[in-house]
């Protein structure tokens, strides 16, 4: 049997500039990141992306575009970890005063990659901006030496 968990991360845009989340250490996967979290069942992928974003920011975001996979499998735990990973150019409310995820700051898109972050959303952040859609895809397999190999392929621009 193959365990699957489902997460989606939703990047919220205001013209040049994202709302980013300032994680702590204690909060696990420290650094700068979108609003995103686990699909709880049975809602759906969208309904996942729209929740997390008002639980963590307080914004109900409108008009999901979504941009892409990223997921990694490790076949040696029948494990698949999948992220769907969406856009947000309209939304509305306002931000909460005490954001439950970490410190909220609208970044200008050009500045986010100079924040700390983690790297595999460093590496994901440019592919919200590109045209078309996006997948990255990761084997993770423990060697007979204990070491971990990575394969990992990014595709994208599928339209």
């Amino acid at each position: 049997m193959v365990k699957v968990d489902m997460f989606t991360m939703c990047l919220v845009q205001d013209g040049d500039k994202v709302l980013l989340i300032n994680r702590p250490s204690e909060r696990g996967f420290p650094g700068y990141i979108a609003a995103g979290g686990k699909v709880d069942f049975p809602e759906s992928l969208t309904e996942g992306a729209i929740r997390e974003v008002r639980e963590e920011t307080g914004l109900k975001v409108k008009e999901l575009i979504y941009k892409g996979l990223a997921e990694f499998v490790d076949p040696q735990q029948n494990y698949r970890y999948m992220v769907f990973n969406y856009l947000a150019k309209s939304f509305e409310g306002e931000l909460l005063d005490n954001p439950p995820e970490g410190e909220l700051r609208w970044v200008p898109i050009k500045e986010a990659l100079n924040l700390p972050m983690q790297p595999w959303f460093r590496r994901r952040f440019p592919l919200f901006f590109e045209k078309g859609t996006f997948e990255i895809y990761e084997i993770r397999e423990q060697t007979a030496e204990g070491k971990r190999n990575e394969t990992v392929k990014i595709l994208h621009d599928f339209a």
